[in-house]
């Protein structure tokens, strides 16, 4: 029997919904979302279930993450309950039940905290300067250290447990668990999303953000192996050099397209006198995330310019926002922020694949 949570809309509003349980049952959100069929209605079905606090079954549910928020359920509730957005609150929160650390819901739900954590990264990547007496050529050479064994700790450490959890709550807790062999052979749908995000093809009209998505996967991912495996900051190879300037620009010309659809959504937004409070709900772990990823690619070309121009040993200061976007993004935005929700997309789509073939075969 279902337990019953009567302070989870509480708890669900702290990760950002708003008045979700103003919802009547009228089924628009469901009419109207390419992801509903005949034998689900979503996202009523997780409406009802977050209203109601069955906890339990949330936590074992991967349907919030076949979510890309297109926003017509919103925009189409008579309520203004704003299903979209509590589709995002349960992926937040859904983050926070895999995270064995704890960090990742309480850098949710206080802002305080984030940005003290934020602000701690600064002082710390000026206090490691101080200690190199801000020699250029050390304080790269840890850059470039710090990139690639902050990555494998990161993975080790807190994602590669997080997914297991993840595993866990979803696949063999609630008794779906396939035969070993059908995780090899459905490997191809995890890299198939990862890679491609092919997920947000299914909202209607949206092949700009599909294309934008993957362009900025591609670029993202390349952009860091150039940068950890080729050393793109400290090459002399031509070919490495002009492909991460391309790579680079790539990322933040993308991430500055997604920021402008974002504002300008928002104004969208604000034009609608039914719909003004619902643009009020927007969290800092949503823009932190396009922005940082914008400030990587920025700081990452400009700090190669300068380099190029055999300026950097005058301008260490390009270096060091550049170091302490790097810091933030490796150390609170992917292990803790948003950035896991690509991930966590990929391995909903892998772990829902894994249960299909299962019941197929059952």
């Amino acid at each position: 029997m279902a337990k019953i949570d009567r302070k989870f809309s509480k708890e669900l509003k702290k990760y950002g919904a708003f008045d979700f349980t103003s919802c009547y049952n009228c089924g628009n959100c469901t009419a109207v979302c390419s992801l509903a069929t005949k034998d689900e209605a979503f996202p009523r079905e997780l409406v009802r279930l977050s209203a109601l606090g069955v906890k339990e079954e949330i936590e074992s549910s991967l349907k919030p993450w076949s979510c890309y928020y297109c926003g017509e359920c919103s925009s189409l509730c008579p309520q203004s309950a704003d299903p979209g957005e509590l589709m995002m609150s349960l992926r937040r929160w859904l983050t926070a039940r895999y995270d064995w650390t704890g960090l990742s819901g309480l850098l949710y739900k206080s802002v305080p905290v984030l940005v003290g954590a934020m602000l701690l990264m600064v002082a710390a990547v000026i206090l490691f300067a101080n200690y190199k007496q801000f020699n250029v050529k050390e304080i790269m050479h840890f850059g470039h250290l710090f990139e690639m064994y902050a990555i494998a700790t990161v993975f080790l450490l807190i994602l590669l447990p997080n997914i297991l959890r993840m595993w866990y709550l979803t696949v063999i807790r609630p008794g779906k668990n396939p035969p070993f062999t059908k995780y090899f052979k459905s490997a191809g749908v995890l890299f198939l999303h990862m890679f491609t995000q092919k997920r947000t093809l299914g909202c209607d009209d949206n092949q700009r953000r599909w294309f934008e998505h993957f362009i900025l996967v591609i670029g993202y991912l390349t952009l860091l192996m150039m940068t950890v495996l080729l050393g793109w900051m400290g090459t002399e190879n031509i070919f490495v050099i002009v492909a991460g300037y391309l790579v680079s620009a790539i990322v933040f010309i993308v991430t500055a397209d997604f920021v402008k659809e974002r504002i300008k959504a928002k104004k969208e937004l604000n034009r609608h006198s039914r719909l003004k409070k619902l643009s009020r709900h927007s969290r800092p772990s949503d823009w932190l995330f396009v922005i940082w990823l914008f400030l990587m690619g920025l700081t990452a070309f400009a700090v190669r310019l300068f380099v190029d121009l055999d300026i950097i040993n005058n301008n260490l200061w390009i270096y060091l926002i550049h170091l302490t976007v790097l810091v933030q993004w490796a150390l609170i935005i992917v292990p803790f922020g948003k950035w896991t929700h690509f991930m966590y997309r990929s391995f909903s789509m892998y772990f829902q694949s894994l249960i299909t073939e299962n019941n197929k075969g059952s």
